[in-house]
């Protein structure tokens, strides 16, 4: 058993549940376990703290089978009964829908993952679940940021929390501050059976691998930088960017006046480049 690093990721996973308030005691949570690493791992953590809190909360494990090429959950089941964790596999050709309707050699992940996402929302609704357990990592909320910024021009990644649109579960992702490459060395050293994701996990030069090519780059040389991002999704200052919903630019005068009363010039914004706020002189 990984002690030392399993404790390092209990911590980690503890904090963001409480630093979010994401379990509270009767709660139900489903938590989406795909048969990869993040999700086994963050079931085998969840598992861990409901044993402990003496079934203040439960835990129930849901795995989407989409009829993937060679998908076989056979020691999936074996290993979740090992444990006495109750699940069900639900069987939806979600599959059929993608390679249907995107052409081949695009990228199936943003269609695969909505029809996902659909699928365990109706489940949960369907069961009583008032929680949603998701395995989302620091990374993953980090990399979200970029190829959103890069690709589609906002700024935007992965909540911890999360209340869906039917306004009937919250979604949750107590792994938010877990680094992937501890859950990697960990989920090896568990000898988890891994469902390898023949869908899309085959497509090379996804945008995804791009992103997480190029924080590792610059992580190389400064380790801070993974760390430094995720903490920038918790510390927005919006009179700092240029969103005109957040802030009101038209109405921003200034209403000090000289000894006179008569009122200070305003500066052309139209001339005057665009500055953060301690570089502006009084």
């Amino acid at each position: 058993m990984p002690a030392k690093l399993e404790k390092k990721l209990l911590h980690y996973t503890r904090k963001a549940i409480a630093d979010y308030d994401m379990i509270a005691s009767g709660d139900r949570v489903l938590v989406c376990l795909s048969g990869g690493k993040d999700s086994y791992t963050l079931l085998t953590l969840l598992d861990k703290m409901s044993r402990r809190a003496n079934g203040r909360f439960s835990i129930f494990a849901y795995t989407l089978d989409q009829s993937q090429p060679g998908w076989d959950d056979s020691q999936l089941r074996q290993w979740l009964r090992q444990r006495k964790i109750p699940f069900e596999i639900e069987r939806r050709n979600t599959y059929k829908v993608v390679t249907d309707k995107i052409p081949e050699g695009k990228t199936y992940c943003s269609l695969c993952a909505r029809l996902r996402r659909g699928n365990i929302y109706r489940y949960a609704e369907e069961n009583g679940f008032n929680k949603v357990a998701l395995g989302h990592h620091r990374d993953d909320l980090i990399e979200t940021l970029m190829m959103s910024i890069l690709y589609s021009g906002v700024i935007r990644s992965m909540p911890p929390k999360l209340l869906t649109d039917s306004g009937k579960q919250i979604v949750i992702r107590p792994l938010a501050y877990c680094q992937e490459s501890d859950i990697a060395a960990y989920a090896k050293r568990m000898e988890y059976p891994i469902i390898p994701c023949n869908l899309c996990g085959s497509q090379e030069n996804l945008a995804r691998q791009k992103v997480k090519a190029l924080i590792a780059s610059l992580a190389a040389d400064n380790n801070k930088i993974p760390s430094n991002m995720l903490h920038a999704l918790g510390s927005i200052q919006p009179s700092q960017l240029m969103d005109k919903k957040l802030w009101d630019f038209r109405a921003l005068t200034i209403a000090e006046t000289r000894n006179t009363g008569e009122p200070l010039l305003q500066p052309d914004y139209h001339e005057m480049p665009i500055m953060p706020r301690h570089e502006l002189k009084p």
